[in-house]
């Protein structure tokens, strides 16, 4: 009898030990209860730090880039770089207009495989940014244009970014190839608020072109299957750049 009663303390007491290392949670339907020891709380709690850690990590990578090209063009405007992990609005909200503050959502990363790229995304931001410190009332109708002229600026960004990108060292074939593969080519522009994809690129290679020429001279985008795929599409639009060349006419060739 005395060693069925040991027995039996012996079980109880393991329970409780083993209770002690557990934690009951109940589910939310108020159905069965889910176990979840110490050892799932310890693996919970590295997760969020790598998580933490990875976030810091990309949050440097896009301030070391961002304000390379801020110090490099000599932009003495005060902007700050966000890295989020949340998702981008479905409707987008020109953030580096209303707040000076650049978002660069964590999604952006599936399509800016090299520093060009994700310079080419802030080096964009960044023209914008800047002109809404221009004019009066702090700035606040320069930013008004912008959002009256999308399209428009759209353009003038592109350019500026291109000669951010190539003072701070960063190659501005990177604006074409981010573009090129993340930005769809709709059917028609005429009620838009952007510019046909094939438009902006045909744009921007027309001013590395003629600007700064020595990149497709030099071109360490050759052999780039996104720059290879944009050289096969826009075939027709280099077409009229040539003839624009060879006409010595100064009026922009109408790019599809």
């Amino acid at each position: 009898m005395k060693k069925i009663i040991l027995i039996v303390s012996i079980l109880m007491l393991s329970c409780v030990v083993y209770a002690a290392d557990e934690t009951v949670v109940k589910t939310e339907s108020g159905g069965e209860s889910a176990v979840i020891t110490e050892e799932h709380k310890l693996q919970s709690n590295d997760e969020r730090e790598s998580q933490i850690l990875k976030e810091q990590s990309l949050q440097q990578k896009v301030n070391n880039i961002g304000y390379r090209i801020l110090n490099a063009n000599k932009i003495d405007k005060p902007i700050v770089f966000t890295y989020t992990v949340d998702n981008r609005p479905l409707l987008p909200v020109d953030t580096s207009v209303t707040k000076r503050q650049i978002m660069f959502y964590d999604v952006y990363f599936k399509y800016a495989s090299n520093d060009d790229e994700i310079a080419a995304i802030l080096a964009h931001d960044i023209s914008k940014a800047v002109r809404s410190y221009d004019g009066a009332w702090g700035g606040w109708i320069s930013a008004a244009q912008i959002k009256m002229a999308p399209k428009k600026y759209e353009i003038f960004a592109d350019k500026r970014a291109v000669d951010y990108m190539v003072y701070a060292g960063y190659n501005p074939l990177g604006l074409i190839t981010l573009i090129h593969k993340a930005y769809p080519q709709k059917r028609y522009d005429a009620i838009s608020t952007t510019n046909l994809t094939s438009k902006r690129l045909a744009v921007i290679y027309e001013y590395i072109f003629t600007k700064y020429p020595q990149f497709l001279v030099n071109n360490e985008y050759i052999n780039d299957e996104v720059y290879q795929n944009f050289l096969l599409d826009s075939v027709n639009n280099r077409l009229k750049l040539r003839q624009k060349m060879e006409s010595g006419t100064t009026a922009s060739p109408r790019y599809e």
